[in-house]
């Protein structure tokens, strides 16, 4: 697919916008998953996530309409989870800001705004929620237009009833530039990644330049890891092989590492025999904690129960971290340095 039929755009806003209703609503008007196959917050495939009605993890997702490749990368939009939206958008050249017409413009819609427009994305303005009973569609609107400082109207629609989403597809492929691609070799920035109990480490990526073939030899610029590219695909939304991604597109690759910290997100992917040259993308960083905790089980005899849960969580989580510790008033304990929606879910 030429990149000019190609668009990358995330969606973000405040928690409980309904982003994940969208993501829904745009799986099924695209044909990607049909309508008698669809679970509320299909992309939320954590079952934290849909106990709590919240995005942690993000989801690439490849959806084909009209003759164009649209991929989505649903964002959360959780004050704890501001790394992560950053991060995605990385990989996009445009955004939905979607507000709930029930609440108007929130803290957090404010603070991915700002996110996206310091990466240059181009901006999609979304009032959802339209058919709420206690919606407020003149109230919401007017934030949205002070908040832009634009005098268009910002498209209406229901995520819920699929109200508008239709002209917002078409909006996206219309509004939203392509990607920007360079002539060269590989290059692939590296937004996420996740680990697999059977495939090992999972990195999610996006090709700036080249063309991803299964079994290159690859390494990551900034870590020096070296890995060869056993399976490569999309995610459609479920994983999909592929034998060849080009630049501009989102997908994955199966790497079969067995610890998820040897991947650093944001780091830089190019074939190992062009390692030595290459030079990196701008803007990596590494990730650090920000939340420290000490944690104690309820019984003395569930401290090791404790620790089998933490070493999992560890598996899954790059900004994680724990150590064992010792209080003369509690006995063992373990000492965690991670992020605060971590500690809630154990």
């Amino acid at each position: 697919m030429p990149e000019n039929f190609i668009r990358n755009f995330s969606i973000i806003a405040h928690i409980d916008a309904g982003k994940s209703t969208l993501a829904d609503r745009l799986l099924e008007i695209t044909g990607t998953i049909s309508a008698d196959k669809i679970v509320p917050q299909l992309l939320d495939s954590n079952p934290i996530e849909r106990e709590r009605g919240i995005t942690i993890k993000l989801a690439p997702v490849t959806m084909n309409y009209q003759g164009y490749t649209l991929n989505l990368i649903d964002t959360p939009g959780h004050v704890d989870f501001n790394y992560e939206v950053e991060r995605a958008l990385q990989a996009c050249e445009g955004a939905i800001l979607l507000v709930d017409a029930t609440k108007g413009v929130q803290a957090q819609t404010v603070a991915n705004l700002r996110l996206a427009k310091n990466l240059g994305l181009k901006i999609i303005p979304v009032v959802n929620k339209i058919d709420a009973p206690l919606s407020d569609v003149a109230a919401a609107t007017r934030q949205v237009k002070q908040l832009l400082s634009i005098t268009q109207e910002p498209l209406l629609v229901s995520a819920k009833t699929g109200e508008g989403v239709e002209e917002l597809l078409q909006q996206v492929i219309s509004d939203l530039p392509a990607p920007e691609t360079v002539t060269g070799d590989l290059k692939a920035f590296v937004f996420n990644s996740t680990f697999d109990t059977h495939l090992g480490v999972v990195a999610f990526i996006k090709l700036i330049s080249g063309e991803l073939k299964t079994n290159d030899k690859l390494e990551f610029i900034n870590s020096g890891q070296s890995v060869s590219a056993s399976e490569i695909g999309i995610f459609s939304p479920v994983r999909t092989e592929k034998k060849t991604l080009q630049a501009g597109n989102v997908g994955y690759i199966i790497t079969g590492l067995k610890d998820i910290r040897r991947i650093l997100v944001g780091d830089t992917l190019c074939l190992a025999s062009q390692a030595k040259n290459a030079i990196p993308l701008p803007g990596f960083r590494k990730i650090h904690p920000n939340v420290y905790l000490d944690i104690y089980p309820a019984e003395g005899n569930q401290y090791q129960d404790l620790v089998d849960a933490l070493e999992k969580l560890k598996l899954d989580q790059l900004t994680h971290s724990w150590s064992r510790s010792q209080s003369r008033f509690f006995g063992a304990a373990s000492l965690g340095s991670r992020r605060r929606k971590i500690g809630q879910g154990i």
